[in-house]
């Protein structure tokens, strides 16, 4: 019988060591490192307005349907799009029948709207169905619509466009990116039309 209960108290003894350092000590560890060093990405990268009301994130994309506002890329993830709880793709194929109505339906809405060339991020969902960023190319095709809705020069709206958009992470990693909610609260700090 102590042979057994020799056997067993080390890997009882190992079991809780590595729950209390992996479990309680490591994650404490590291929430306390990302509070200290990095405290805005720690805690979500949120965006909050005058009033201390957070209204966003950096980091996750929200859908936005006023003429006055810039239009996030369509989104996939739960029933109305942009729920982060249900964060995916539409996982349709290249072939699927209802992915090529929808995006030909947003392109012939695009047309409508004046965009003669419509950029791929605006007919199509990434893969999470939450980015916060749009191509800078989507965001200029929107300046004119944006502009009439506000009554601003689009002169202005394309300005604002240019002096927000990111360029290359670290110079060679993905694309020059615009971030929707940031560029739509510059919109209304500058514009004396609020969107309409």
């Amino acid at each position: 019988m102590s042979d057994i209960a020799s056997a067993i108290r080390p890997s009882i003894v190992m079991t809780i060591g590595f729950t209390l350092l992996c479990g309680i000590a490591y994650p404490l560890a590291v929430t306390g490192v990302g509070q200290a060093v990095m405290p805005n990405q720690a805690n979500g990268s949120l965006i909050v307005d005058d009033a201390g009301t957070v209204i966003g994130s950096e980091l996750i994309g929200q859908s936005f349907a006023k003429p006055g506002y810039f239009h996030s890329r369509p989104s996939a993830a739960g029933k109305d799009g942009y729920d982060a709880s249900a964060s995916s793709g539409s996982n349709l194929s290249p072939g699927s029948k209802d992915l090529h109505d929808r995006i030909a339906k947003d392109v012939a809405a695009a047309h409508k709207a004046g965009i003669a060339t419509v950029p791929a991020d605006m007919v199509t969902t990434s893969a999470s169905g939450l980015d916060p960023d749009i191509n800078p190319d989507n965001a200029l095709a929107q300046a004119p619509r944006i502009a009439r809705a506000r009554g601003i020069s689009v002169a202005r709206v394309n300005d604002l466009i240019d002096k927000t958009e990111a360029g290359k992470l670290i110079g060679f990693i993905g694309e020059p990116r615009v971030n929707v909610l940031a560029l739509n609260r510059q919109l209304d700090a500058m514009s004396a039309t609020k969107a309409r």
